[in-house]
């Protein structure tokens, strides 16, 4: 079988500054270089060689990179066949402003290889997300599961989930929630208008108010609005600006999810009018 080409695809999410990498290589080599940012990957497929600490590493299928900034490394392919691997690259900012919940002296890495299969699949779901611009909220919470995966390998405690639970700030949330049901708002965003002390709060407050995380509440909200808009006839591609979605396809993926049906599907259901094709109705 022919081996794939080289791939690199790169997104960068603007809000903080997280850049995420999923790659794919045969015979390419990286010279020794360094990072600015916190360097967290899974590899994906094949053996990833490189040199990091002073001796070589070789990371197979779903193994967990962890690097330091300023840390010297490269990267070759350790078997034939080449690599494929998966790579958030993490701010220092943005690192710490996580991490800022308790002491412990500078954060590192106690280790540059690692067996973590919910790392892993947080490294996965992050990467997923950042690559689907239009759900702030669930592109923080993907972010912040990888920062709380991360917290062990730095050395850090988890946070305390019993603590700084607030049913007024859970309440202020939802009620934003509801008044602007089609906008995009941040966790820290959020966190500000409803008076939490951080993203971390908030996220706790609404789970122990509401039992679910404000992005899945509001993707429940625009749910109920969308049925609402559509049983009353309106076409799904308006209906999805109006509540918020990314798009029609985006719209339609989570109706179907939630209710069995495409939205067209259901808006002839209601309404009798089968849904046209744009430019025809």
């Amino acid at each position: 079988m022919p081996e794939l080409p080289d791939h690199v695809h790169l997104v960068r999410d603007e809000a903080s500054g997280i850049e995420a990498v999923r790659a794919r290589f045969a015979a390419h080599a990286y010279d020794a270089h360094r990072h600015d940012d916190w360097l967290v990957g899974v590899t994906e497929r094949g053996v990833q060689d490189f040199l990091c600490r002073g001796a070589r590493q070789r990371s197979t299928a779903g193994r967990i990179i962890l690097i330091e900034p300023d840390e010297v490394h490269d990267g070759q392919a350790g078997a034939p066949g080449g690599f494929a691997y998966r790579m958030l690259y993490l701010p220092q900012h943005w690192l710490r402003s996580g991490l800022a919940d308790g002491g412990g002296g500078d954060p590192g890495f106690a280790t540059c290889l690692n067996d973590d299969p919910a790392l892993g699949a947080a490294i996965h779901a992050a990467s997923a997300a950042l690559s689907r611009p239009g759900e702030r909220l669930a592109t923080d919470a993907a972010l912040d599961a990888v920062l709380h995966r991360l917290r062990p390998h730095l050395g850090r405690p988890e946070r305390s989930m019993a603590a700084r639970r607030d049913g007024q700030v859970a309440r202020r949330a939802r009620e934003v929630l509801h008044d602007a049901l089609a906008a995009n708002p941040g966790a820290d965003t959020l966190a500000r208008s409803a008076g939490a002390a951080d993203r971390f709060h908030l996220a706790r407050s609404f789970r122990a108010a509401y039992g679910t995380s404000p992005h899945a509440y509001l993707i429940q909200i625009r749910l109920v609005r969308a049925r609402h808009l559509l049983a009353g006839g309106e076409r799904p591609a308006d209906v999805a600006a109006a509540c918020g979605f990314a798009d029609q396809s985006h719209l339609g993926r989570r109706f179907r999810r939630a209710y069995g049906l495409t939205p067209a599907a259901y808006r002839a259901l209601c309404t009798g009018v089968p849904d046209r094709v744009a430019g025809n109705a």
